[in-house]
This record gives structure tokens, sequence and C-alpha cells, in this order.
């Protein structure tokens, strides 16, 4: 055995007594009352708060202690510059959603914003009203089409439209009406990565990785603020249980069935596809400046 004693520690001249749990709280926070950054400050002493109440609130044992740790070890080693698990367990967490919804509420009218999923690539190519941004044969041809206005319904014109690499993704500008209007492919469901630490946490509470099928889309306008965000199909599975917790009532819409021989079929369809009419609306403001992309991977 062996044994260290500094002044004033208990067993060192001090009250032979043991130090409780909410003494070890206090002392952590207190640690961080000399931050000189007010905020940073902040945040660490909540964050103690919070992360020591939860511990305590739940009688954290070591095993599960240890096993808590051995799935960040593993977070941290399947994390590269293509995958990023840290964020999967924020999104799948409900965590993502609630720093987008706490920085970017939407005033009365305003297209609603999401997280920016995993697809986003700056630079895409600017392609013409209409064109066609699927590469090679991919689904169910789709028509989208609309318009970007402001809140008191008037077009805002010249604005791009951004949907992230070349296959699936373009940019686009509004015409003088604030239209705009390309062919893509009817989204469908897909799961988010399952195979690492967060699919194993789905999988052991009775959860799945699937996310209802949508369309990302990023639109700016100078005098107003950007906004990302989803267009789900109404008629998607997984709408009430998207994994990402990122359906919102406002962004889904209806993808309309037509007929191969519909006259008002895009150029180059044959076959059955659908239509989706889709007005996005900006609020004024500051544009950002860029998309951070943080290496999502879903």
């Amino acid at each position: 055995m062996s044994a260290t004693g500094e002044s004033g520690a208990p067993g060192a001249g001090g009250e032979d007594r043991a130090v409780s749990p909410a003494e070890i709280t206090a002392q952590v926070i207190a640690r961080f009352d000399s931050c000189a950054d007010p905020r940073l400050r902040e945040i660490m002493q909540a964050l103690v708060a919070h992360l020591h109440g939860f511990v305590t609130e739940v009688g954290l044992t070591e095993a599960e202690w240890a096993a808590a740790i051995g799935e960040l070890t593993a977070t941290g080693h399947i994390t590269d510059d293509k995958r990023q698990e840290f964020i999967l367990w924020s999104d799948s967490l409900g965590v993502s959603m609630l720093v987008d919804a706490l920085a970017h509420p939407a005033p009365d009218g305003a297209t609603e914003s999401t997280v920016l999923g995993p697809f986003y690539v700056a630079g895409s190519p600017l392609r013409p009203y209409g064109a066609d941004i699927a590469e090679q044969e991919a689904g169910v041809p789709a028509w989208v089409h609309g318009r970007v206005l402001d809140t008191g319904g008037e077009p805002i014109a010249g604005q791009d439209e951004e949907a992230p690499d070349d296959h699936l993704r373009g940019r686009f500008e509004t015409d003088a009406e604030g239209r705009f209007a390309f062919r893509a492919v009817r989204p469908v469901p897909y799961p988010i990565p399952d195979d690492g630490p967060v699919g194993r946490m789905l999988a052991a509470t009775g959860r799945h990785p699937w996310r209802p099928a949508h369309v990302h889309i990023v639109v700016r306008a100078p005098g107003h603020r950007s906004v990302t965000t989803h267009i789900f199909d109404a008629e998607s599975e997984y709408l009430g249980d998207d994994a990402v917790f990122a359906v919102k009532p406002s962004l889904m819409r209806t993808f309309e069935e037509r007929a191969a021989d519909d006259p008002e079929r895009p150029e180059g369809v044959e076959e059955p596809w659908v239509s989706l009419e889709l007005d996005l609306v900006l609020a004024p403001g500051e544009d950002e400046a860029a998309v951070k992309d943080l290496g999502r991977t879903h």
C-alpha cells in the first residue's frame, strides 16, 4: 500500500470523512472559475454540471463507464477524412438538429432549415435552367421546378441554388421571375452508416438507421439569409422516425406521378416520371459567406 498526503486533503489533518458526489461536482465546476473567456467558462461549467448530473442520475457503473470510453475510442478510430462518426453520434442523438434549430429560427413563411448532410461539394457545375443533373441512368426521372421568393411573396432573381461531385448535383441561378428547374431522379430512403459505434448503439436500443427520401438544397441570395434544407417525399417511409430527426412537416412535398406520354414531360424522358413543384422562401438578412462541410457521412 502507498499513501500520499497533501495539506488540507482528507486524512491529512482535515475532516476524516468521505467526499460526497456533490462535492466532487462542485470542485470541478469551481476549477473553471479562473477561465478568462466568459463564454468558454459558461460552456465548461454547464458541461460539467450536466455531465455529472447524468452520471449521478443513472448511477453509472464502472463497467458502463469503461464501455462508453471504448465506444468513444472506436469512434475516433473509424473517423477519417471521409467518415465523421462523431457527427453521426450528434445527428443520431438529435443534437445536430437542435443546434440548427437554435442557430436558424425561421420567420413565419420562410423555408425551414435542416442539417447540411454529406453531399455538399463546393464548386458544383453551374447548369442552365431545366438541365439534367443525373449524369448516368439512375431511378425514376424527376422534374423539380419552382420559384425562390422573399417573405413578401416577391421573386428573387439571379440567386444560386446549390445541390452539391457532379452526378445528381448542380448549381442553378433563378431567372427574372425567381424561377428554377432541373431534372433529377426521385429520391429513395437510405441508411446512415451502421457498421460502427453509432450502428451498434442503434441496434442495441431497437432503432433503425434509415432516412426518408429527400433532396438536399442550399439557397443563397444577397440581402437574404441563406438556407440549407431537405425536401422530403411526402409518400416516403421513415418520415415519422428519421434516424437523424431532420423531418419537419413544412418540408414535406408530393412528387406527382406522370405518364410517359404526358405532354409536359421533360426533354429526353420517355418513361413514367414525377414532377415536384417547389417554392423556396428566404428571409431578409445577412447571407452566409460559405457553407461549412464538416465531413458528414449520410
